[in-house]
C-alpha cells in the first residue's frame, strides 16, 4: 500500500477508534476494543473499504504505534488519545525523572495559568524524549518543548501510566511542575 493511503487510513482509524466509533456504526467495549471483523465490515459499509492485510500493515508499520491488536489478533483498539469513554486498564508506572510535552507558543499563557489539562481527552500526553515532543508540537506550528518534573509530581502523589507505544499519561500537570517555556 502506498504511503498516502496508509496515512489516510491511519487517520481515519484514529478518528473512529479514539473519538467517533458511531461514524461507522460500531461500539467500543469498556476497554476501547472492537472485533477486527466488525470494524472491517463497518468501514466497507461506510465507503472506506479496508482489508485485513492493510489493517495489519498499518498496525505493524505505524511509527507512532497508535493501535494495538489483542493477543489473539481478533480485536483492535487505539493505545491512547480517546475522547470517548473507555478504560484502557494501564497499571500505574514510575516515570523517568523528566518528561516532555510539545506544544506551540500561542497556548503558553493558558499553560502558565492552569498547567497542562487533558481537555476533551482522558489524559495529558507526555513523552520521554525531546525529539518526540518536538514532533508533536510541530504539528500545529513552531514547537515549544516543556520539561515536566515527573519525579516531583510522583513524589507529590500524581499517578502516571505508560502505553504500549511509550506515551506517558497523567490526569493533569500543574504549572509548578513545568519549566522550559522557551521555543525549541
Amino acid at each position: 500500500m502506498d504511503e498516502k493511503r496508509r496515512t489516510a487510513i491511519s487517520k481515519f482509524l484514529s478518528y473512529v477508534l479514539r473519538h467517533e466509533p458511531t461514524a461507522v456504526g460500531i461500539m467500543l467495549d469498556a476497554g476501547g476494543w472492537v472485533a477486527v471483523d466488525v470494524l472491517l465490515d463497518a468501514c466497507t459499509q461506510h465507503g472506506r473499504p479496508l482489508s485485513r492485510v492493510e489493517l495489519d500493515e498499518i498496525v505493524a508499520t505505524s511509527s507512532k504505534r497508535r493501535f494495538a491488536l489483542s493477543d489473539d489478533g481478533q480485536r483492535i483498539r487505539a493505545n491512547q488519545g480517546h475522547s470517548t469513554a473507555v478504560e484502557l486498564g494501564y497499571a500505574p508506572a514510575e516515570p523517568p525523572d523528566v518528561l516532555f510535552h510539545g506544544t506551540v507558543g500561542r497556548v503558553l499563557p493558558s499553560i502558565r495559568a492552569h498547567g497542562l489539562q487533558r481537555m476533551e481527552r482522558h489524559h495529558v500526553h507526555l513523552s520521554s524524549d525531546e525529539a518526540t515532543a518536538r514532533a508533536v508540537g510541530g504539528r500545529r506550528g513552531k514547537p515549544v518543548i516543556l520539561r515536566i518534573d515527573a519525579r516531583a509530581m510522583r513524589e507529590a502523589g500524581y499517578v502516571f501510566f505508560v502505553t504500549p507505544n511509550g506515551v506517558w499519561l497523567t490526569d493533569t500537570v500543574p504549572p509548578s511542575f513545568v519549566s522550559g517555556w522557551g521555543e525549541a
